[in-house]
């Protein structure tokens, strides 16, 4: 058998490449989820009651929810700030709407960048709106938010806590992830603790107290073709939800 995992797509207009508006997710993330021997399933953002969330995710085994622009501001009761970038609503209504459901129905979840803020907001934490100064340049790529193309973040240190499961996930304590955000964490969401953060404090990584759902502000993708350490994240939620146990 193969694990399915759904992945909610990001929204973009029509161009060359198709006369229609367009849902697509970022290549490294499908590769990663394929050297898992994972079946992404990249999915167009819509309209969620929690029936139809429920259905949606009837027909996976995992959840895997990537990066991308900012979430909207007023989703967590702020507005929104010179330097915010939002996605279209309906990519935050329908990734919160399957946060949500997945938690109840105990679907493994593995959250990047994006995808842990969007996990924060949809139970019901806040976001720093942007990082300044050094703090920015220590956790963006040169150019933030449209760096040239193949460039990755800063390899940051990241310290994990040593009983959680994200240390378990990747088999360390200390690791170094290609960060590339300008927004973090601020007030965490309920059921959430910290369990990792770099040198200056910045929120690194979460979990669900309850739920099988990890996330990690940094970009495992961008590095994980050539780092094993890296690449764990996707071959233990491919494993996990094949399995169906907890990360």
């Amino acid at each position: 058998m193969t694990a399915r995992i759904i992945i909610p797509g990001r929204l973009a207009r029509a161009g060359v490449a198709s006369r229609h508006p367009v849902a697509y997710a970022g290549v490294k993330f499908l590769e990663a989820v394929h050297r898992a021997d994972g079946e992404p399933l990249v999915v167009a953002p819509r309209e969620l009651n929690e029936e139809a969330a429920r259905r949606l995710l009837g027909h996976a085994d995992g959840l895997l929810l990537i990066g991308g622009p900012d979430v909207n501001a007023d989703l967590y009761g702020s507005r929104q700030g010179p330097h915010d970038y939002p996605a279209p609503k309906i990519e935050d209504r329908f990734e919160i709407a399957l946060v949500q459901i997945a938690i109840k129905m105990q679907v493994p979840t593995v959250a990047i960048c994006r995808g842990m803020q969007v996990v924060n907001v949809a139970l019901g934490g806040t976001l720093q709106q942007h990082l300044t100064g050094t703090d920015l340049q220590a956790h963006s790529a040169p150019g933030f938010p449209k760096p040239p193309a193949g460039t990755i973040g800063p390899l940051n240190e990241i310290t994990l806590s040593p009983d959680s499961r994200l240390a378990r996930v990747f088999d360390a304590t200390v690791l170094h992830g290609a960060c590339s955000h300008h927004q973090a964490i601020d007030r965490l969401g309920d059921g959430l603790h910290v369990v990792g953060t770099t040198a200056d404090g910045t929120i690194e990584a979460f979990e669900h107290d309850r739920a099988p759902l990890v996330a990690v502000q940094w970009h495992p993708e961008d590095t994980a073709a050539q780092d094993p350490r890296q690449q764990r994240i996707f071959d233990v939620l491919v494993e996990k939800a094949l399995a169906q146990t907890a990360l």
